[in-house]
């Protein structure tokens, strides 16, 4: 192990102020800053700053030529109040770390220190810390940036860490893990009219009533394979809240959910037509945009094959994750699979642990050691 105790301790304290100070999707800026402060002492060849947004890239050359292995993590917290008696919890009103995001910046600290101490043998490690991976939104913004050509991975490294499932063991399959996902906002414009003459105007309420339902049958909601969809109607509003006006507006707000882009395309379609068609009937325009848009996340053979061999060299128990994997919940990074083999193993954080995006949540501090003793196995066993 690279890590001794007094370094874990170390890392504990660094981890806990993080969870104190979370910033959400596309503020991360002073975490930012304190990361790339964080490596300076690791003396990393390069640091790649404001990658995507606030991201961070720290890079560790080695004594000679060969692949780029790249390990990443995300940078923001979520939107959500903590309600937590830990003597760590966030200070931020409304903002905190609960989805572990705190935990998985701390495991590739670790690995800088490794690197640090010890370059490897040839080739690149690459520690990606992403941007605004809760909205769906970093992966794409960093593939996107120009900065990012000077990183081109061979391998891409990932983990999750996952309560409900035993402490320290680890799921880990080859093919998909994550569902796409995307908000559709449905907008349906009419033409106000006083509510005792609502044939004055043109109102969306029947088109809503419709919608409402018939957007969710175009999901089955049934086996996580291939034909999965799943069509979930999260909010609505229909006029103002008034008793005197016959509505001229409506929004309806649905998130969309498949195992596969392939299959999310073909859903789009179909939801897309379906509010053309209800909107047509009743007289109505109609403009859809989407957000927090995730593609699928699908793990490569190689990058699986070289988890595998980093955990058993470890002795981390994993199997894979029959009945965990693959999830409904999305993540952000599955794009980086189109650029090299790419993996994402899930960690257990222990079966009655608080769940993720819970108030009460918090990262187990002892999965720190145990994500970059893989991690770090896994850098050595390609770079040497």
């Amino acid at each position: 192990m690279f890590l001794i105790d007094r370094e874990l301790e170390a890392l504990t304290v660094f981890r806990r102020d993080l969870h104190r100070r979370p910033e959400v999707s596309g503020e991360e800026r002073e975490t930012a800053e304190t990361i790339v402060a964080s490596l300076a002492e690791t003396k990393p060849d390069a640091v790649i700053t404001g990658l995507g947004g606030h991201g961070v890239a720290a890079i560790y050359e080695g004594r000679e030529p060969g692949p780029t292995v790249m390990v990443r993590a995300e940078l923001d917290g979520l939107p959500i109040e903590e309600i937590s008696e830990i003597g760590h919890r966030s200070q931020i009103a409304g903002k905190g770390h609960l989805c572990g995001h705190d935990g998985h910046m701390t495991i590739l600290v670790a690995l800088a220190r490794g690197l640090g101490q010890m370059r490897p043998a040839k080739g690149r490690a690459i520690l990606m810390f992403q941007p605004a991976e809760e909205n769906g939104a970093g992966a794409a913004a960093v593939l996107a940036d120009p900065k990012f050509a000077d990183i081109k991975p061979d391998l891409v490294f990932s983990l999750h860490n996952f309560p409900g499932l035993r402490f320290g063991h680890a799921a880990l399959r080859t093919g998909p893990v994550n569902c796409a996902s995307r908000g559709m906002r449905i907008s349906l414009s009419g033409k106000t009219a006083h509510a005792s003459t609502p044939e004055d105007g043109i109102a969306p309420t029947f088109a809503v009533a419709a919608l409402l339902s018939r957007l969710t049958a175009l999901g089955n909601n049934g086996p996580l394979d291939e034909t999965y969809t799943l069509v979930t109607v999260t909010h609505a509003r229909l006029g103002e809240a008034a008793f005197g006006i016959s509505p001229g507006y409506a929004e309806i707000w649905a998130t969309l959910r498949t195992l596969t882009d392939a299959r999310m395309a073909d859903l789009v379609a179909r939801a897309e037509a379906l509010a053309a068609k209800e909107a047509g009937a009743a007289g109505l325009r109609v403009a859809i945009s989407y957000e927090d848009v995730f593609h699928q996340c699908s793990n490569a053979d190689a990058a699986v094959t070289a988890l595998e061999r980093a955990m058993d060299e470890e002795g981390v128990s994993r199997d894979r994750g029959e009945g965990v994997l693959p999830m409904k919940g999305s993540e952000d990074f599955g794009l980086f699979g189109r650029v090299a083999p790419s993996a994402m193993f899930f960690l257990g954080a222990g079966e009655n642990h608080a769940r993720l995006h819970n108030p009460d949540y918090d990262f187990p501090d002892d999965l720190i050691g145990i994500g970059a003793k893989v991690f770090m196995r896994a850098i050595r066993n390609e770079l040497g």
